[in-house]
C-alpha cells in the first residue's frame, strides 16, 4: 500500500511498511495528538523529528514560552501509546516520567505515537473568555477613560454615518451606470464633492440596488469633503455600525466590540496570543519569523488563530454579523505590529534598531485577512521606538498624564515593562525587558489572568497556610498564579520569613520542600485540591525570575528619574496598567521593591490601558489625531546607553533592594 502525503516530503510513502519510496527515503510515523477534553488531531513526522515542531506545523497549540529551549517546562504532554525518544529534565519528576509525562521540546519521534495535550499546555488558546458585561469591572475603567479624555476637550465623534438615498430607477432613457447614480445621490445627500465606492461594495451593488428598487441606506465614511461608501443596506433595516478595538500583547490579546453610534460596549473577550508557542518574548518571535515561511506562520497565528476566533465569539455573543464591523483599532508593541501586518521585524532587534514603520494609515481589514467588513480601515496606534510601541502611546492617551500639571509616572506591566514620566509640558519614555513573568511566563505555575488563576493571596505567618482568591466561578479550583498573584505570593513569603532577601527558602514545614539539588519550593495548593496534574507550587527559580522582572521595573524608574534630576518623592501620581489580574496590591508591590516607597494613595491601577486607549481611538477621530501628537512629543530614553542602568538593575534584584534606605516605611525583620 502506497500513498502520497502532501506537504510532508517529496516522494511516495509506503504506509504498510512505514517508509518513503522515492526521493528522500526516510521513515515516517503517525503522531496522534489527543487534546484534553477535545478533538484528536493526526500528523505525520519524519524519524527523529522534534515533537514540538510537529505540533507547530500541525497547528496543535502547545505552550512554549522559551521557544523550545527546555527552560520553562510548560510544554508538558503525556505519552498515551507508543514510545518516544525523550530525555529527562528537572521539570519532570521521576514519578511523572513513569506516568508518561514528557516535555515536547526535548522529545523526538521514532515510532507511531499517541500524545495527550493537557488543557494547561494549550490554555493560552483554549481559554478564550467572553466577559459578562453586566459584571465586568473593566467597563467602569473604559467609561472613566472616555470621561477623562472628553474633559480634556476631545470630542467623541467618528467618521462613520448612515444616510438614506433614493435614486431614479434606470431605464432606456436613463442609462447612467449604477456607480455614478449612487455616487451622485450620496454627494447630494451629504454635501460631499467626492464619493468613492470600494471594490467590496462595487461587486454586489447592482444586486442590492435592484432588490430595494434604488431606495437604500448607505454606510459612509467621511473625511473632509470626501466620502467612501462602505455598505449598502435596505431602507428599513436597523443598520448596525460596529467597531473593534484590540490590544495585541505579546502574551495575551483582548478585544472590545463597540456600537459606534452609542459608544456602548457590546462584547469583551480575551485569549492568549497564538504566537506564544513560538516563544514568550519578541526576540524569539522575530527569530522564528526569519525561518522559511516564518512571517506567514506568525501572522497566521495572530490573525487566523487569535483575532478571528475572538471576533467570531464576540459577534455571536452580541448577535451581530462580523460584516457590520466597519472600523478597527489596534494597539500593540512595535514587534507585534510588524508581525500582524507581515512586515520584516528583524531590523527591530538589530542595531541601529530601525523598524519598517512607526505610523501607518493605509491598512484595511482585507489586507490582513481579518474577518470583518473587508474595507474597514485598521487604525494602528503609533510606535515611537523599537521597544516602545502603540500599546504605550494608546495607554498614555488613556492615562491623560499629557493633560495634567502634576508629575505623573505611567507604568505598563507586560512582557516588556514600559514607562512614561512627565506632565502636560513634557514626557519621557523608556522600556525594559521584564520578560513574561508578569503574565505568568517563566514561572513554573504561572498563567494568564483567566479562570483558575490565583490573583491574590495571604499567608498565615505561623502555620504557613495560604488563603487564596481564584479567578472564576465559586468553587473554581486553582490552576496556577497570574501576575497579581505572584506579587502577593512573593511578598507574603518574604513577610512571613519563609524566604530571605535573595529569594531562598529559609523556613521548614509541610509546604516547604527541597529537591535533590537543594532547590526549595513552596506548595500553594496540593494536587488533590487543584485543577492541575500536579501540586501548584512556586520554587526558587520562579522567584529569581520574578525578582529580575521587578528589578527591571524599579531600576528603569530610578534611571529615568535620575536622568531628569528628579527623585521619587517628586512623583505626584503613579498610574499602573496591565492585564495581570483584577488589580495589584500596591503595598505588596512596594514590599518586594517593584515600585518606589511613596504614599500608597498616589498609586492608581487603571487596568488594560492599551485597550482603553484603542477604545478611545476607535470612537473618536480627535482622539486618533491626539495620540499622534502624544507620540511626537514623547522623548525616548534608551536604557542600554545609560551607564548606571546595570548597577541599578543588579541592586534591584533583591527583596526589596540592596539599599534599605530606599524603602524607609518597610519594617520586615
Amino acid at each position: 500500500m502506497q500513498a502520497w502525503i502532501p506537504g510532508i516530503c517529496s516522494g511516495v510513502f509506503d504506509l504498510q511498511n512505514k517508509k518513503q519510496v522515492g526521493k528522500d527515503k526516510e521513515f515516517m510515523f503517525k503522531v496522534t495528538f489527543q487534546l484534553e477534553g477535545g478533538e484528536s488531531i493526526e500528523a505525520f513526522a519524519a524519524e527523529g523529528e522534534n515533537l514540538l515542531e510537529v505540533a507547530r506545523k500541525t497547528n496543535v497549540a502547545i505552550d512554549a514560552p522559551c521557544s523550545g529551549n527546555a527552560a520553562c517546562g510548560k510544554c508538558r504532554v503525556k505519552l498515551i501509546k507508543g514510545e518516544i525518544d525523550s530525555k529527562k529534565t528537572s521539570h519532570i519528576s521521576d514519578e511523572e516520567y513513569e506516568q508518561g509525562w514528557r516535555l515536547a521540546c526535548v522529545s523526538k519521534v521514532d515510532a507511531d505515537v499517541e500524545i495527550m495535550v493537557p488543557d494547561i499546555a494549550s490554555a493560552y488558546k483554549s481559554r478564550m473568555k467572553v466577559a459578562d458585561l453586566d459584571s465586568a469591572k473593566e467597563i467602569e475603567i473604559f467609561e472613566k477613560t472616555k470621561a477623562d479624555i472628553e474633559a480634556a476637550g476631545i470630542e467623541f465623534k467618528n467618521d462613520l454615518e448612515v444616510v438614506r438615498v433614493t435614486m431614479e430607477v434606470p431605464s432606456l432613457d436613463d442609462t447612467m451606470p449604477d456607480n455614478e447614480r449612487l455616487t451622485w445621490a450620496v454627494e447630494a445627500a451629504c454635501g460631499m464633492e467626492h464619493v468613492k465606492i470600494p471594490f467590496a461594495v462595487l461587486k454586489t451593488m447592482a444586486e442590492t440596488l435592484r432588490k430595494y428598487n434604488f431606495d437604500v441606506q448607505c454606510v459612509i465614511r467621511k473625511g473632509g469633503d470626501k466620502a467612501e461608501v462602505l455598505d449598502i443596506c435596505g431602507p428599513e433595516e436597523q443598520v448596525k455600525l460596529c467597531g473593534l478595538a484590540i490590544d495585541i500583547g505579546t502574551t495575551s490579546v483582548a478585544a472590545l466590540l463597540i456600537d459606534m453610534k452609542k459608544g456602548k460596549i457590546l462584547a469583551k473577550a480575551s485569549t492568549g496570543n497564538g504566537q506564544i508557542r513560538f516563544g514568550a518574548d519578541v526576540i524569539n518571535r522575530i527569530i522564528e519569523s526569519l525561518k522559511p515561511d516564518g512571517k506567514e506562520k506568525l501572522q497566521d497565528a495572530i490573525v487566523s488563530e487569535t483575532i478571528n476566533p475572538l471576533i467570531k465569539q464576540m459577534c455571536r455573543s452580541a448577535k451581530i454579523s462580523p460584516q457590520k464591523i466597519y472600523r478597527m483599532c489596534v494597539a500593540g508593541n512595535t514587534t507585534m505590529n510588524h508581525l500582524l501586518v507581515g512586515a520584516d521585524a528583524d531590523p527591530v532587534r538589530m542595531e541601529p534598531y530601525i523598524p519598517t514603520f512607526y505610523e501607518t494609515t493605509s491598512i484595511h481589514a482585507h489586507d490582513l485577512g481579518i474577518n470583518i467588513f473587508p474595507h474597514a480601515r485598521v487604525i494602528m496606534a503609533p510606535n515611537i521606538g523599537s521597544y516602545v510601541g502603540g500599546d504605550i502611546t494608546a495607554g498614555t492617551l488613556a492615562s491623560c498624564i499629557w493633560n495634567r500639571p502634576e508629575m505623573s509616572l505611567f507604568i505598563d506591566l507586560g512582557t516588556n515593562g514600559e514607562l512614561v514620566f512627565g506632565n502636560e509640558e513634557f514626557m519621557m519614555s523608556c522600556a525594559c525587558s521584564a520578560g513574561p513573568a508578569f503574565e505568568g511566563g517563566d514561572i513554573s505555575c504561572g498563567m494568564r489572568a483567566t479562570d483558575g488563576a490565583i490573583e491574590a493571596c495571604t499567608i498565615d505567618k505561623d502555620t504557613m497556610i495560604p488563603t487564596l482568591s481564584v479567578i472564576g466561578d465559586e468553587g473554581q479550583k486553582a490552576v496556577g498564579l497570574c501576575g497579581s498573584g505572584i506579587i502577593d505570593m512573593i511578598s507574603e513569603l518574604f513577610r512571613c520569613g519563609i524566604i530571605d532577601p535573595k529569594g531562598k527558602f529559609i523556613r521548614e514545614g509541610d509546604r516547604v520542600r527541597h529537591d535533590k539539588y537543594g532547590m526549595g519550593s513552596y506548595v500553594i495548593v496540593f494536587k488533590e485540591d487543584a485543577a492541575s496534574v500536579k501540586d501548584v507550587e512556586i520554587n526558587e527559580v520562579d522567584i529569581d525570575n520574578f525578582m529580575r522582572a521587578k528589578g527591571a521595573i524599579f531600576s528603569a524608574i530610578r534611571v529615568m528619574l535620575n536622568s531628569l534630576d528628579f527623585t521619587v518623592d517628586m512623583i505626584d501620581d503613579v498610574y499602573v496598567a496591565g492585564g495581570i489580574g483584577s488589580g495589584i496590591n500596591m503595598q505588596n508591590a512596594v514590599n518586594i521593591g517593584m515600585f518606589p516607597d511613596i504614599s500608597r494613595d498616589r498609586f492608581h491601577y487603571i487596568g488594560n490601558s492599551s485597550l482603553s486607549g484603542a477604545y478611545a481611538l476607535l470612537l473618536s477621530n480627535e482622539a486618533e489625531a491626539k495620540v499622534h501628537d502624544v507620540a511626537h512629543n514623547m522623548t525616548y530614553l534608551e536604557l542600554s546607553n545609560e551607564p548606571t542602568y546595570m548597577d541599578e538593575f543588579v541592586a534591584s534584584c533583591f527583596l526589596p533592594h540592596t539599599d534599605a534606605g530606599l524603602f524607609p516605611s518597610l519594617t520586615f525583620k
